[in-house]
């Protein structure tokens, strides 16, 4: 897939996702190792902790992230993402509209919006101000097995999609993707692949964000890694 000049956003390569650790300090240690190997961008997701959790753990990422370069984004809470000073927050169909986010937050927060398998929602989210969007469960995920399955034609399909000022959004693939299956996503159309288990849950985590950013080494459009 050619270069594509219309691209305009920061989010793009490994996108790591937070497994559920109340361990802070872990945290940060996995976010580290995994920025070492080429890690981009990293989201905190915490379904299952309380407000001040999520909070402890926000500000020891955006520090970490500014000492690492790696962007921050908040999964569901707008408000917790302008109080951590993170770079930008995702938004599910469950998490409220994108228009206050975005007036709260401003041109510089960067906002995504789960498109699960539609690109008419990522039309509307665009329009109503995202910035980038995501697609999957792409592969059988473990995280969320019932999840639906969005073809990898989706993010083909979702490279013809513009903002309003005419620059093209990032396409984010998720769900079950591997350093073995990352070839093909990125192949599609993925700008950032968002993984959970397979970097987070590896052994050797450094390692796996390396093998993980061969997907964009391989690939012609040239996308670039950290590594």
């Amino acid at each position: 897939m050619s270069p594509d000049p219309a691209l305009a956003h920061p989010l793009r390569g490994l996108y790591g996702i937070t497994p559920e650790w109340d361990d802070t300090a872990r945290l940060v240690a996995a976010v580290e190792a995994a920025a070492r190997g080429g890690l981009r961008a990293v989201q905190l997701r915490r379904k299952l902790a309380e407000p001040a959790k999520r909070l402890e753990q926000a500000r020891a990422l955006r520090a970490a992230c500014d000492r690492l370069d790696v962007l921050l984004i908040i999964n569901d809470d707008w408000r917790l993402a302008i109080e951590a000073g993170a770079d930008g927050v995702h938004l599910g169909r469950e998490d409220g509209d994108i228009a206050p986010a975005r007036q709260a937050g401003g041109p510089a927060l960067l906002i995504g919006a789960s498109c699960y398998d539609e690109p008419g929602r990522a039309r509307a989210a665009l329009a109503a101000g995202a910035d980038h969007v995501a697609f999957g469960a792409v592969f059988d995920s473990p995280t969320k097995p019932a999840a639906v399955r969005a073809p990898l034609s989706c993010l083909t399909e979702a490279r013809g999609l513009r903002r309003p000022d005419g620059t093209r959004p990032a396409i984010v693939a998720i769900g079950g993707i591997t350093p073995a299956n990352a070839g093909l996503a990125v192949a599609a159309g993925a700008d950032a692949l968002a993984v959970i288990t397979a970097l987070f849950g590896a052994d050797d985590i450094e390692a796996a964000a390396r093998a993980f950013a061969q997907a964009w080494a391989e690939d012609p459009a040239g996308n670039p890694t950290k590594a």
